[in-house]
Order: C-alpha cells, then structure tokens, then sequence
C-alpha cells in the first residue's frame, strides 16, 4: 500500500514540475515575441509563427510529462 501512495506522490510531483516548467517557459517565449514584435513590426509574421511553434513544443513537453505521471500511477 505504501508504495502506491507513493507513487501518487511521485506523479502529482512530477505534473506539478512539469506544469510549472511548462507556464514558465511559454511566458517568457510570449514576453520575448511581444519586445521582438514592438522593436520590429515588420517581423510580427515571422516573430509569431515562430512563437506558435515554440509554445506547441512545450506543451508537447508537458503532455508527455503528464502522460508519464499518469503511467506512474497506474503500475
């Protein structure tokens, strides 16, 4: 029974990391696309594009962290 909660405790850790992680690298790749844009509106096209991909590669990120925690918990 122990290891079971400790296996909750693991996964709830590890989304927690993973969500945490996950906000704050999206908010400073936002916060960098918007002082990009307003230095060069002429690149907002390319400046958002970029950013849109970006923003999917973490949340790539932190879905695959979820879906691991949730393997945890279910062992």
């Amino acid at each position: 029974m122990e290891s079971v909660a400790l296996a909750y405790l693991a996964a709830g850790l590890g989304i927690a990391g993973a969500v945490i992680g996950a906000g704050l690298g999206i908010s400073r790749l936002a916060a960098a696309a918007m002082e990009g844009i307003a230095r060069q509106p002429e690149a907002a096209n390319d400046i958002r594009g970029a950013m849109i991909l970006t923003a999917a590669l973490i949340e790539g990120v932190a879905v695959i962290g979820l879906v691991v925690c949730l393997m945890l918990t279910l062992k």
